[in-house]
């Protein structure tokens, strides 16, 4: 029951995010009105996308400083989880973009830097695939985990913020301000919705991990 708090938790956080999310009221905007609750789930599941890409990146690093396996089975599953939140922010993104931009995908700046950061990822996977050697394709992986992280970077977070753009947070805009967001959405996104995403995917994460140590052990034992 002590181990298993933190998933019971991340249930009530989510539990929590839906209930007040969809039963308080929100700011009065132009084109978001009610598509602004959103915010909980598409930009909460960036959020947690960037955490368990920080995550892997630091367990990449690791396996380089110490060259443990076990390490570089935590960064590609901690990556895993980060590519499926990825697929699940463009999704939940395309279709507030549907009901605020009027189509789905609009070539905007954030969704081709978006699409960018799930390519970099997936080659990610691809690479670790092409290569049989256990500790060769730890090693490659590892190199190129630290290069797709900080790619992120001027993919997501400084070239949108430089070019105009659709999507709330251009031009320097962090779309946190007072005029986007009420003070209860504040507390219901940073208390209840990123929290319980992120606990959610780390649960789903020590799952994949379980089964991956379970099936090496099989292999060696057979």
């Amino acid at each position: 029951m002590r181990r298993s708090w933190w998933k019971i938790l991340s249930i009530a956080l989510l539990c929590y995010t839906i209930i007040a999310g969809f039963l308080g009221g929100v700011p009065a905007k132009p084109i978001l009105n009610e598509t602004i609750r959103n915010l909980y789930f598409h930009v909460a599941m960036w959020f947690a996308m960037m955490i368990f890409f920080l995550v892997s990146l630091i367990y990449s690093i690791k396996y380089l400083r110490g060259g443990k396996l076990k390490n570089d089975f935590y960064a590609a599953e901690f990556a895993n989880t980060g590519i499926l939140f990825t697929i699940l922010g463009l999704v939940t993104g395309a279709v507030w973009a549907n009901y605020t931009w009027g189509k789905p995908w609009s070539n905007d700046i954030k969704q081709i830097g978006a699409a960018i950061s799930l390519l970099i990822y997936l080659a990610y996977l691809v690479l670790r695939n092409a290569v049989t050697d256990l500790d060769k394709r730890a090693r490659v992986a590892a190199v190129y985990n630290v290069f797709a992280f900080f790619m992120l970077i001027p993919t997501l977070w400084i070239i949108p913020r430089l070019v105009e753009s659709l999507h709330p947070g251009g031009m320097g805009n962090p779309a946190f301000n007072t005029k986007d967001i009420d003070s209860r959405m504040r507390i219901i996104f940073w208390f209840g919705a990123v929290p319980g995403w992120t606990l959610l995917g780390l649960w789903m994460t020590s799952l994949r991990i379980r089964m991956r140590f379970i099936e090496e052990k099989q292999l060696s034992n057979g």
